[in-house]
């Protein structure tokens, strides 16, 4: 079995391109840096992952996530390798990104989205003022 789940953050923008065949697949390339268990010195080390993802998954991706975006995928590895214009062979391994789940939200400036930060430690949002509707709960 072929299976790979990460959790972590994308280390730049995704590269997205899409392929001149009929159907004008989606590709979407970025490199996840997901955080090792242990310290060392002090200092959080992470793995720098190439990830790659097709179709529809990759047009999610390239909508709703940028640089910095905590993300978990599910996905499979896949090697591979070419040769480059020196004549060298490049051996490659990346991740195929079959399910992405969203960690974070994708948020501008201009989005109006209500302020959604707990009060206390209870993880619940704090009701903007004026609200005048009826919960649907007692």
């Amino acid at each position: 079995m072929n299976k790979v789940n990460l959790i972590g953050r994308w280390c730049k923008d995704p590269d997205v391109r899409y392929m001149q065949n009929e159907n004008s697949t989606c590709v979407a390339r970025c490199t996840l840096a997901v955080d090792r268990k242990f310290k060392k010195d002090g200092e959080q080390q992470a793995d720098f992952i190439n990830c790659v993802a097709f179709g529809k998954v990759g047009e999610l991706i390239e909508k709703y996530t940028s640089k910095g975006t905590k993300i978990g995928i599910v996905g499979r590895l896949q090697s591979g390798k070419y040769t480059d214009k020196d004549g060298k062979d490049v051996f490659t391994t990346d991740i195929v990104v079959e399910e992405i789940d969203f960690l974070e939200t994708k948020r501008s400036d201009s989005d109006n989205v209500p302020n959604q930060q707990a009060s206390g430690n209870d993880g619940f949002m704090n009701l903007p003022e004026g609200i005048n509707e009826d919960l649907p709960f007692n």
